[in-house]
């Protein structure tokens, strides 16, 4: 046997030994065995191996600077690529527990290019998007959130609405939990009659937060814009509803009478088909109609009307579909 192969095979019995102790987690005698391993013969495996004890006691940067050297001592010795991919992984890795996600990004794409294998790429990704959400973080910025409404605003009045909603976008992004940067974007979307993308927006201020009197309102403007007066009705009755300081009551007067006087417009002169037909056009209305249980109400409804306002005050979601048909005009008469 060759010195070389001797000291090799030496080596890869402190490294079995190392590994023993590895498994025992007796990380001390685990790095003494290793760093012997190195010593005794020059394989980055070890030095892999040494980096890896240091990650599991947590001691990330002397992980990266093992790895470091195993990189720079594999690439003098043309090492396997597969054993340098595995040190830049674990850079990679430690550099996001350490919560540095662009070189744990940076480094984890370099071991992907080395040698690609599913371990590596998952946590790529997770990285990229730990990193994308810290930066995410990063950017908020409530005060100027604040500036970036305002010149939003001034835009608005000025009528450059492209304008406008860049600056509710860029007041978004730095106070994401603030709902008038997502109605006033609304706004700015309804006069460019981008109204699915209005609409969208009124929903998520909504649905950031239920009381907001302004989300309402700004839906119904929406929808109203969209030619859905039903559902501009149904969004201005809710803002009253939640309107229980009375702040907006003339805003919502007004759009409230817009909507009725409008609705009341493109009806005027239907027949009753012709009501039907228009109102089955709505998705919602067709799934109302659609239920067999509620199909047995209205059937119930025609012998005794009395019994729609019992089983309105019983449930209420036979009373939400009732006023969806209503305002759809299906039901001419009933409880509102």
């Amino acid at each position: 046997m060759s010195d070389d192969a001797a000291q090799h095979a030496q080596a890869d019995q402190l490294k079995q030994q190392g590994n023993d102790a590895y498994k025992k987690r007796d990380f001390a005698n685990a790095k003494d065995l290793y760093q012997q391993a190195w010593d005794t013969f020059q394989d980055i495996t070890y030095l892999n191996n040494l980096a890896a004890v240091h990650f599991e006691e947590g001691d990330f940067d002397k992980a990266i600077e093992t790895c470091n050297k195993a990189v720079d001592e594999g690439r003098d010795r043309r090492a396997d690529f597969k054993l340098i991919a595995k040190a830049l992984g674990r850079i990679g890795t430690s550099y996001v527990r350490k919560g540095d996600f662009d070189n744990g990004v940076k480094y984890l794409q370099k071991s992907l290019l080395e040698h690609r294998t599913p371990d590596v790429l998952a946590k790529l990704k997770d990285a990229e998007k730990q990193a994308s959400e810290q930066a995410r973080l990063a950017y908020i910025d409530p005060q100027k959130a604040d500036v970036a409404r305002e010149e939003g605003n001034t835009a608005f009045r000025q009528g450059d609405f492209a304008s406008a909603v860049t600056h509710y976008a860029e007041s978004i992004k730095r106070n994401p939990d603030d709902p008038r940067g997502f109605t006033n974007r609304a706004a700015a979307y309804t006069k460019l009659m981008a109204l699915p993308e209005a609409l969208k927006d009124a929903e998520k201020a909504i649905e950031m937060d239920p009381t907001f009197v302004k989300g309402y309102i700004r839906k119904s403007h929406v929808l109203f814009a969209m030619k859905e007066f039903d559902k501009a009705l149904a969004a201005v009755e809710l803002a009253a509803e939640k309107d229980t300081a009375q702040a907006h009551t003339k805003e919502i007067t007004q759009q409230f009478a817009k909507v009725t006087q409008n609705m009341a417009s493109a009806r005027a002169g239907e027949s009753d088909e012709q009501a039907y037909a228009r109102a089955m056009r709505d998705p919602e209305v067709q799934q109302i109609m659609a239920d067999p249980a509620f199909q047995s109400i209205l059937q119930q409804a025609q012998q005794d009307p009395a019994s729609l306002q019992q089983h309105m005050m019983k449930n209420a979601d036979v009373r939400k579909k009732v006023e969806v048909l209503v305002r759809a005009g299906i039901i001419k008469t009933g409880p509102r």
